[in-house]
Formats: C-alpha cells, structure tokens, sequence
C-alpha cells in the first residue's frame, strides 16, 4: 500500500559529439551535434525517469537498462520513462507533475519548449500544463559551459493512486 506524496529528483550528463541527433525529452532538436550515449542519450527523457524511479525507491535507470545490453543500443529513451511510469502505477502512484532543467550552451532551445512539453506529457500521461521544462547555459563555466557536454535536472511528485 503505498504512503502519501513522493517527490524525486533526477540528473543526467551526456557529451556532445558530432553525428548524432540532438533528442531532448523525445524531440529531435536540428543542431550540428548531438550527444553520445548507448540509447539516444536523451539526456532530459533520462532525468525525468530517473526522478520517477527515485521516488518509488526503484533505483536507477542503469539498472533498469544497462547500457551494457545490447538491446537497448541506438533505443529511444521515450520507453525508458514510459517503463519508469508503468512502475509507478504498479506501486500505487500517479505523477502529477514535472520540472525539469535542460543545460546547455547551444543551440537556443526556447522554441522547442512546447514540442517538448507535449512529448513528454503524452509519454507520462500527463497535460503539458503538468510538464515544466527550462533551458539554461552554464555561462560557459565547466564542461558544459565550454560546449563538451549537456546536463539534465527533473524533480517529480507522486501522490498515491486512489
């Protein structure tokens, strides 16, 4: 029987590398570069699974797809966090909402706001008005500041289903 609310957090980093698509949160992003991972290196769709997983104590999202199987080689992360939300209902929980901080230096992403907001909404279930998705620079400060990587924050909350 689950308790009262949840909250979770997740992060996730990725390097940029040239030849590969830029995903975020389901969305192809047009950029010069993309960033490198096993699965599609959604570094946001990763964030936001590794939040929903925190918050029913169901580890991480390595655990759940190891980027030492093949299976999940080139998959796209969408499924991942389908999966972590198939979880949550399994352990009595709903999500209610998401807020989430994409880091990056370029490209400008204030456009795709919305694009993403609905891919990750309709992949969780949820409204786009439930689904919090904000864009900094690292003000080129560290790695992502010099352009070597992308970086990812989410917090959920779940209330328990009735």
């Amino acid at each position: 029987m689950p308790g009262g609310i949840r909250v979770g957090q997740g992060w996730d980093t990725h390097r940029i590398v040239a030849g590969r698509p830029l995903i975020l949160g389901g969305v192809m992003i047009p950029s010069d570069f993309g960033l490198e991972g096993h699965s599609d290196a959604d570094v946001l769709s990763h964030a936001v699974t590794d939040a929903i997983l925190g918050a029913i104590a169901a580890g991480d999202i390595g655990m759940h797809f190891p980027d030492t199987d093949p299976r999940w080689k080139g998959s796209g992360s969408l499924q991942f966090l389908r999966h972590a939300c198939g979880l949550a209902a399994e352990a009595g929980y709903a999500i209610t909402n998401v807020d989430s901080t994409v880091i990056l230096e370029r490209p400008k992403l204030k456009d795709y706001r919305l694009a993403i907001r609905e891919s990750l909404g309709s992949a969780m279930g949820l409204s786009p008005d439930a689904v919090s998705v904000k864009f900094k620079t690292a003000e080129r400060v560290g790695p992502v500041g010099e352009g070597h990587s992308a970086e990812s924050q989410a917090v959920v909350c779940l209330v328990p289903l009735p």
